[in-house]
């Protein structure tokens, strides 16, 4: 099993759910999170004062899976988060030694 894990641009999140669910992924985790990568951040004016936003608001995505469909999540977040400018995201894919459902107790790829 995978944990794949996707930080995107906000607004994209719903292109990427529905991409999940059109190929068959039941469920995933989304987070409000901030970060920057070669963006670097960038400055806004307020009130006639210069600042630097450092940190960026992003989406963090996260989706466990049998790994016979890594390739095919992987795709679909690629394709349906894509805008071809900077800041589009990573992915991060681990390996996930154990998943447990806790209310019937099914375990490891019956628990997804």
């Amino acid at each position: 099993m995978k944990l794949i894990t996707a930080i995107i641009k906000p607004f994209k999140t719903d292109d990427v759910r529905e991409a999940l669910t059109e190929i068959g992924i039941t469920g995933m985790t989304l987070t409000e999170v901030k970060g920057f990568g070669r963006q670097k951040g960038h400055t806004e004016l307020y009130r006639g004062a210069e600042y630097v936003i450092d940190f960026l608001p992003k989406a963090k995505i996260e989706v466990a899976v049998e790994d016979a469909k890594t390739d095919q999540v992987v795709d679909a977040i690629c394709k349906a988060a894509n805008t071809g400018q900077i800041g589009d995201g990573k992915i991060f894919i681990s390996n996930l030694d154990r998943t447990i459902r806790i209310r019937t107790g099914e375990t490891d790829n019956e628990a997804l």
